[in-house]
């Protein structure tokens, strides 16, 4: 590179810079003015900064207008209970809208509370509950009893406001259900809940195991194992199922395979600890004895398989363009998806458990044995 040329960028950076940093100075001055924080904004009542102005756009252009709410509630970092609205509608250019408009306080999630402060929110922004035409709710706890009694209460006003569950939602409650009526696939859930517990449960072991996981990347490098390259060999920690996140068990069950080795180390470091206590001690070899059988990896991944394909059809739900004649198609294209790995990919799947366990010194049961029950 000439030097002229070195010289010439260096003053471009130096004047990107200089902009940056006046456009930093602008802000700062602004906040200083107004006496707002760095983060947050200042909406009290005598403000100039509420955000007023930007609702009037958004109640004028719904106008005339059929629109639908989603309503969820939430607790702040105050235990106080909260509603979160949010109006859903077409624009005159055919588009479908979505924009939050508030979060209230309600001094209780019952039906009746919730129903009086959506009728608030309605009567300050000049509302109509007969223009209403949809609501939706998305909190799996209280789906059979107090958004259950909201929807009632809104119908009977308003028979045209038709009530639609999230159809991933749906998705995802249905599995953990049928998951819970499984003895097997529950006991497994119940193990994987466990090792996070224990293996999460101080920094100091969240560090272990990712030094471990380190060290078996650099390891599978050097052999070759597996390759290098941008978004590959990202760090990867363990995820907490929740019965209400969207795909959250299948990403638990990834975790858990793709950690197993770094994951049965800790443990292994927890039994081996003489200054862990014996209660500690104890739970540790526990779970590793679990997690080192034939049954327990078996399950881990026909769960993570069954799981991994039903997820795909999650995703695909949430999308914004999604209706339900598509939806209806995807439920079939998953339904057979399932029937194909059930009929035909039983010999490959077995192999790949086999494979895993031997890496792992787990004795595989002969399959052609009679089974006594």
């Amino acid at each position: 590179m000439e030097k002229q040329d070195f010289i010439l960028m260096l003053e471009q950076a130096r004047s990107e810079y200089r902009s940056r940093l006046e456009a930093v100075v602008d802000c700062i001055r602004l906040l200083l003015r107004q006496g707002l924080a760095f983060c947050g904004d200042d909406e009290s009542e005598d403000s100039s900064n509420q955000a007023f102005e930007t609702l009037d756009i958004i109640i004028k252009e719904i106008g005339d207008a059929l629109f639908s709410i989603l309503v969820d509630e939430s607790c702040d970092i105050s235990t106080k209970e909260q509603m979160d609205v949010v109006l859903r509608y077409v624009d005159k250019d055919g588009r479908v809208i979505e924009r939050f408009v508030g979060i209230d306080h309600v001094a209780n999630t019952t039906a009746v509370s919730l129903k009086g402060a959506i009728d608030k929110l309605f009567s300050r922004y000049g509302l109509s509950i007969s223009k209403l035409q949809g609501q939706g709710y998305d909190g799996a706890r209280n789906m059979q009893g107090e958004f259950s009694g909201l929807k009632t209460l809104i119908l009977n006003e308003n028979p045209s406001a038709f009530y639609v569950n999230c159809f991933a939602h749906q998705l995802q409650l249905a599995l953990v259900a049928v998951t819970k009526k499984h003895i097997l696939v529950a006991y497994l859930f119940s193990v994987v809940t466990m090792v996070i517990n224990v293996v999460g449960c101080s920094s100091k072991r969240c560090d272990i195991l990712r030094e471990k996981q380190d060290a078996i990347i650099s390891e599978a490098l050097k052999c070759g194992e597996i390759s290098s390259g941008r978004g590959l060999n990202q760090e990867t920690n363990l995820k907490r199922p929740g019965d209400t996140r969207w795909g959250s068990h299948y990403a638990t069950l990834v975790s858990l395979i793709n950690l197993f080795s770094p994951i049965t180390n800790v443990l292994q470091i927890i039994v081996d600890d003489g200054r862990a206590n014996s209660e500690q001690r104890f739970e540790a070899s526990n779970l590793l004895s679990l997690m080192l059988t034939f049954d327990f990896i078996f399950s881990l991944h026909l769960m993570k398989a069954l799981l991994g394909i039903t997820n795909e059809l999650s995703k695909a739900l949430q999308r914004k363009d999604q209706d339900i004649a598509n939806a209806m198609k995807l439920v079939e294209i998953c339904k057979k998806r399932l029937q194909a790995m059930r009929d035909n990919e039983w010999d490959s799947f077995l192999n790949q458990v086999s494979t895993f366990c031997a890496k792992y010194n787990v004795d595989v049961p002969y399959m052609d044995d009679t089974f006594v029950a």
